[in-house]
C-alpha cells in the first residue's frame, strides 16, 4: 500500500503523466510516425534517386579536376563552388556542390558526375553540410519543424522535452501499481497492454529523447553550453594559417542546416591533390567531402563523413601553399562524452548500424505512436471520472519539504529545458483557471433559488 505521505506525489505523477499523455502526446505521435518514414528513407532515396547516385561504367576514374570542370561549365559562373565529395567506390557518382545567392543558407546545389566517362548524372539540391537529397530533406524538415521553418522547432523540442518526462513518470507509476497489487489480481485491460509496451519501450523512448533534446533548439544550446564547460565539446579541425581560427562544422551541423564559408574560387587541380595529401596524411574512408579554402590564408579541409559502423569522421586541415597538414581531428582521440554523442545522433538518424539500425528505430517509434493512441483509449474510457486531483492540489497537499524539493527540481529542469518550463507553467495557469471556473459553477449550483 501507498503511504498517506506519499498519496499526494502518487497523484501529482499521475496527473502529471495524464496532462503529458493528453497535450503533448499528440506531438510526441506526429513526431514518432515522421520519424518512422525518415528512418527508411535510405533505401527508398536509393532507388528514386538511382539515376544520380549510380553510374553503370568501368574502367579508370578521371581526375577530380576534370569532373569539377564539367560540373562548373554545367552551372555557370554565377555559382560558386563549395565542396566535392568523390565517389566512394566502383559504380557510384561524384557529388560536386555548388553554393549560388538564390540558395537558402543551408542549401547546395549538387551536380553528380561519373567519375570514369565525366558525364553529368543529374543535378539536385541538397541540404545542411550532409548533403541529404530532396526527399528526405522535406521529411527531415517535417519531422523536426512540420514544415514551418524555424518557429516549428518549438513542436519537436516539446515532444523531446517531455517524453522522458512520460516515459519514467509511467515507469514509476507502474512500479507502484505492482506493489500494490502483489498477492491481488492484477489489471489485463488497457492499462495492461500500455504498461507492458512502455516498460518495452523505455530505453528507447529515453534515448529518443535524449538524443533529440542534443538538436534542439534552445536544450540543445545549454546542453552544448554545458558540454563546453566540462571539456566534452566535439573537436573540430582548425583552418586558420595566419590569423583567427575558423573550425569545421561539429555534429550537429548535417541536422541543424550550418553552413559553412566558401571559397571565392578553387583551382579544379587543387582538389586531386589535397586529396592525395590526405590520404598520405591518413584519411582512409572512402567517403570524404574535401572543402577549399574559405578565404585568404586558411586552409582547405578533408573530412571523413562515414557514419556507419566503425564511424569514420577523422578530419585533416591543409595548407594549399605546401599541401602539408597542419591540423587533424581523429575520432579515436575524441573525448567519450562527445563520442557518444556523434554515436547517438547517427543512430537516431538510423545511419550507425545501416538497416538493422533502421528496423529498431521504426519499431520503436511504431510502438512509441501505438503508446500514445492506447493513453487515448484509455481517458476516452475513463474520461467521466478522469478529473480527480489536480496538479495545484497535489501540489498543496505535500508536506513542506517535499514541495520545496519538487518546486526546485522543477526550476532547474524549466531552466535547462526552456521548452518544459514554459510548458509547464502554461499547463498550470490553465488548470488553475479551469479549477475556478469549476468552482464559480459549484457555488452558483448551491446557491438556493
Amino acid at each position: 500500500m501507498v503511504s498517506r505521505t506519499k498519496q499526494p506525489l502518487l497523484a501529482l505523477l499521475i496527473r502529471l503523466h495524464l496532462y503529458v499523455g493528453l497535450l503533448v502526446g499528440p506531438f510526441i505521435f506526429v513526431a514518432a510516425l515522421s520519424g518512422v518514414v525518415y528512418a527508411l528513407t535510405p533505401q527508398l532515396e536509393d532507388r528514386l534517386y538511382a539515376e544520380q547516385l549510380f553510374a553503370n561504367s568501368t574502367g579508370t576514374s578521371q581526375p577530380l579536376a576534370r569532373q569539377i570542370e564539367v560540373a562548373q561549365a554545367y552551372v555557370g559562373e554565377t555559382a560558386t563552388l563549395s565542396a566535392v565529395r568523390p565517389a566512394p567506390k566502383p559504380g557510384t557518382t561524384t557529388r560536386v556542390m555548388f553554393k549560388s545567392p538564390e540558395l537558402g543558407e543551408s542549401e547546395s546545389r549538387a551536380v553528380f558526375i561519373d567519375p570514369v566517362t565525366a558525364e553529368i548524372r543529374g543535378d539536385l539540391l541538397v541540404y545542411g553540410t550532409s548533403g541529404v537529397l530532396p526527399l528526405r530533406t522535406w521529411l527531415d524538415q517535417l519531422h523536426r519543424s512540420l514544415l514551418l521553418g524555424e518557429p516549428g522547432r518549438i513542436y519537436s523540442e516539446l515532444a523531446a522535452s517531455w517524453l522522458w518526462v512520460a516515459a519514467l513518470g509511467g515507469f514509476a507509476l507502474w512500479i507502484i501499481r505492482r506493489r500494490r497489487a502483489s498477492g491481488a489480481v492484477r489489471s489485463k485491460g488497457l492499462r495492461h497492454w500500455h504498461a507492458t509496451l512502455g516498460l518495452c519501450l523505455l530505453i528507447g523512448l529515453l534515448f529518443f529523447s535524449a538524443t533529440g533534446l542534443t538538436w534542439s533548439r534552445w536544450a540543445g544550446d545549454n546542453i552544448g553550453v554545458a558540454r563546453a564547460a566540462l571539456g566534452m565539446s566535439t573537436p573540430s579541425v582548425s583552418t586558420t594559417l595566419d590569423g583567427e581560427a575558423i573550425t569545421a562544422a561539429g555534429e550537429h551541423a548535417h541536422h541543424t542546416g550550418m553552413a559553412m564559408p566558401v571559397a571565392r574560387t578553387a583551382e579544379p587541380q587543387m582538389f586531386d591533390r589535397v586529396l592525395r595529401a590526405a590520404r598520405e596524411g591518413g584519411i582512409g574512408a572512402g567517403k570524404v567531402e574535401i572543402m577549399p579554402a574559405a578565404g585568404p590564408n586558411r586552409a582547405w579541409t578533408v573530412t571523413e563523413i562515414d557514419r556507419s559502423w566503425p564511424t569514420q569522421v577523422d578530419a585533416v586541415a591543409i595548407d594549399p601553399r605546401t599541401l602539408q597538414i597542419t591540423d587533424r581531428t581523429d575520432f579515436a582521440s575524441f573525448p567519450v562524452a562527445a563520442k557518444l554523442t556523434r554515436w547517438g545522433i547517427d543512430a537516431h538518424m538510423g545511419s550507425l548500424f545501416g538497416l538493422a539500425n533502421q528496423l529498431l528505430l521504426a519499431v520503436t517509434a511504431l510502438g512509441l505512436a501505438t503508446l500514445v493512441a492506447l493513453g487515448y483509449l484509455m481517458w476516452w474510457r475513463r474520461r467521466a471520472a478522469a478529473r480527480r486531483v489536480s496538479v495545484l492540489q497535489a501540489l498543496g497537499a505535500l508536506s513542506p519539504r517535499a514541495l520545496g524539493t519538487t518546486l526546485v527540481v522543477a526550476l532547474l529542469f524549466g531552466i535547462c529545458l526552456p521548452v518544459l518550463g514554459a510548458s509547464l507553467l502554461i499547463f498550470l495557469i490553465v488548470e488553475a483557471l479551469l479549477d475556478a471556473l469549476a468552482r464559480a459553477r459549484h457555488g452558483r449550483v448551491r446557491q438556493p433559488g
